[in-house]
């Protein structure tokens, strides 16, 4: 029987199979890493992370290459037992045994890694629920791999096995609920879409704010309508709303702007508003335990400080321009 087992070669056929298990595999796992890491971000904010993805692209990201690379893996696998089923000998086969023990080494060598980072953290006293989270996450999915593939080259491939069907359903429910839990935390495309209009939305009031504030320090007066903020030189047009909707008060797709005064100098400041149409309230668009915000278009006149929080629908934003703060600019002269 072994003479037989020894002449037994890899056929085409059995080493893109394997391989392509191979790939799905890892590529799954990072994926889910990726998701599971997100939704803990989410979960437990950290006050330092200023940089954390509105839109979660990393997110998005996880949950489709899941969607497709994870049902492939499956397949794939499904499809290799089946052939060994068939052909027993096949478990003999050198691309099989390498690939097998190669994910073997990298799973356990992840798992060492990952509980002596636990250990050094929690000795150092730094241990969080953020991080033991995440620790968790990765020894449960390299240790579900490593698990499945010891099991795998022990089993007799001629047997059903229901601890094997166990692992494969509890696995698939895992990665289900991880990517169920991802589209709760970032919400549904259509949500996604109303945000990326809101956040673009609020760019373009941030820098029509700029805008106003530099007419104002070259001219002394606040501009009467948007369209004299208008400079071919510059290449500065207005923004229109990129999803524009009719609202009173004001033309569709137009953001609004209205001078409330224009005090002479030597008065305590210059006010106005701006406005604009919003498909969601801020508190969906910007999670304040996230620490998430929109990033200012010019960081010297778009200041953190600044409210751009808002409700569902036409909102307008009071803002005032010290003197002191944003002085006239001396023009020199020829």
């Amino acid at each position: 029987m072994e003479n037989i087992e020894n002449k037994i070669k890899t056929a085409p056929k059995d080493f893109f199979v394997f391989i392509g298990a191979m790939v799905a595999l890892y590529a799954s796992a990072v994926s889910l890493l990726n998701l599971l890491f997100e939704i803990i971000n989410a979960s437990f904010p950290d006050a330092l992370n200023f940089s954390y993805d509105n839109f979660s692209s990393g997110m998005r990201w996880s949950i489709a290459s899941l969607i497709i690379v994870f049902p492939l893996y499956i397949f794939l696998s499904r499809f290799i037992n089946k052939d060994l089923v068939g052909n027993p000998l096949k478990k003999n086969l050198g691309v099989r045994k390498w690939l097998t023990y190669l994910t073997l080494f990298i799973a356990g060598v992840t798992i060492i890694t990952d509980l002596i980072i636990l250990i050094n953290t929690f000795l150092g006293g730094e241990i969080t629920a953020r991080f033991a989270f995440k620790v968790l996450a990765v020894l449960v999915v390299a240790g579900a791999a490593f698990s499945y593939y010891l099991y795998d080259l022990r089993r007799d491939v001629g047997q059903k096995s229901g601890k094997m069907k166990l692992l494969v359903w509890a696995v698939s429910f895992g990665v289900l609920a991880s990517i169920i839990g991802g589209f709760f935390i970032m919400g549904s495309p259509f949500t996604l879409r109303m945000k990326r209009f809101d956040e673009r939305r609020v760019n373009d009031l941030q820098n029509i704010q700029y805008q106003v504030v530099n007419f104002y320090q070259r001219k002394g007066i606040l501009p009467n309508n948007l369209d004299e903020l208008k400079d071919p030189i510059a290449g500065f047009n207005i923004p229109l709303d990129p999803d524009p909707a009719p609202f009173d008060g004001y033309n569709p797709g137009v953001y609004g702007y209205e001078k409330i005064s224009d005090l002479p100098t030597g008065q305590a400041s210059l006010s106005f508003k701006i406005c604009a149409n919003f498909g969601l309230e801020s508190d969906t668009l910007i999670d304040s335990k996230s620490m998430t915000r929109p990033v200012p278009v010019r960081s010297e006149f778009s200041l953190l400080s600044e409210n751009w929080q808002h409700k569902k629908g036409l909102v307008c934003f009071d803002r005032k321009i010290d003197k002191d703060l944003y002085p006239i600019l001396k023009t020199p002269k020829i």
